[in-house]
């Protein structure tokens, strides 16, 4: 989706799409986007799931079609002239969305994004990654990775990626992530100790994450402390392209490898990675691929220090 609006690598800013599923405003990062249609009645399919309205055939592919509606928990009548079709692409996946409205873009930064509390996403469960204040209107920022794994669960992490790998010894080299998704974050942290690598660091957010890092650069010795970062993109607070962009011109700092691991990698977002100077960038299902590339990196690291 062009929105003929160029942002920069590591600004920390963000488009949103802004829709309303009944009276409520929601939003969806614009980089998910792929393109917006008018809604026509979908092909139904027997025995999926509820939230699952059928199929959808625009100039020939098909694209399954979700009523976000019934995901949020609401029952809402269907408008054929006034309800849309957002179609994305997140996860190597093209999902289509109904909705009621289409409201436009908002252009924001990362600081302006709060995270949801407990009340609202407890033990990792809601489906609000973020809310915008406005004036005269509160925005929720839905995690539509979670939605789909709701509905579908293989396409989530693939931890399953893991059993080839066996068992393996302990690996003390510390590794920082940046995951707001507490979902998400235990099962990386999981499959991270299973593949051996048992000292983590956990952040919520690239503003928590950098702040962490500064803090351990100022104590000593930066990689006694940490050895490598990897980081999803889309955080409240602070990107992770910021963060990358931050520890990548710092001095001390950019010595550290940085993984980016995120359901945004495409083209567009694959330019942005590394032009701040992301050492891999992997799409989020791959579990297996981001265990093989800190091994990669941390067996080069060794390699350079050994020198």
């Amino acid at each position: 989706m062009d929105t003929n609006i160029l942002l920069e690598s590591g600004t920390n800013e963000l488009e949103i799409l802004e829709f309303a599923v009944g009276n409520n405003h929601y939003g969806i990062n614009v980089a998910k986007v792929r393109e917006i249609l008018p809604y026509k009645l979908p092909t139904p399919v027997p025995n999926t799931h509820p939230c699952v309205e059928g199929i959808f055939m625009p100039r020939g592919e098909i694209i399954t079609i979700v009523n976000l509606a019934k995901s949020l928990g609401m029952d809402l009548p269907s408008v054929e002239g006034q309800d849309m079709y957002i179609i994305t692409n997140f996860n190597k996946l093209n999902v289509g969305f109904h909705v009621q409205r289409v409201l436009g873009i908002q252009r924001l930064f990362w600081t302006q994004i709060s995270k949801p509390d407990a009340t609202i996403s407890g033990s990792g469960e809601g489906v609000a990654t973020g809310i915008v204040k406005f004036d005269d209107r509160l925005l929720v920022i839905l995690d539509f990775e979670k939605i789909i794994a709701d509905i579908s669960p293989e396409t989530g992490l693939r931890v399953s990626q893991l059993e080839t790998i066996g068992a393996r010894d302990r690996i003390n080299y510390p590794i920082l992530i940046a995951e707001d998704s507490q979902l998400l974050e235990k099962m990386i942290v999981d499959s991270l100790n299973k593949a051996g690598y048992v000292n983590v660091i956990k952040t919520e957010n690239g503003q928590e994450a950098w702040d962490t890092l500064c803090e351990i650069k100022a104590s000593g010795n930066i990689l006694d402390k940490v050895r490598l970062v990897v980081t999803d993109i889309e955080m409240p607070q602070m990107d992770g392209h910021r963060l990358t962009k931050l520890i990548k011109t710092d001095n001390e700092l950019k010595q550290l490898p940085v993984i980016i691991f995120s359901s945004l990698i495409n083209a567009e977002s694959q330019k942005k990675g590394e032009s701040v100077g992301a050492d891999f960038q992997l799409t989020k299902p791959e579990i297996g691929q981001l265990v093989d590339a800190i091994d990669r990196l941390i067996i080069k690291s060794e390699n350079e220090s050994a020198e």
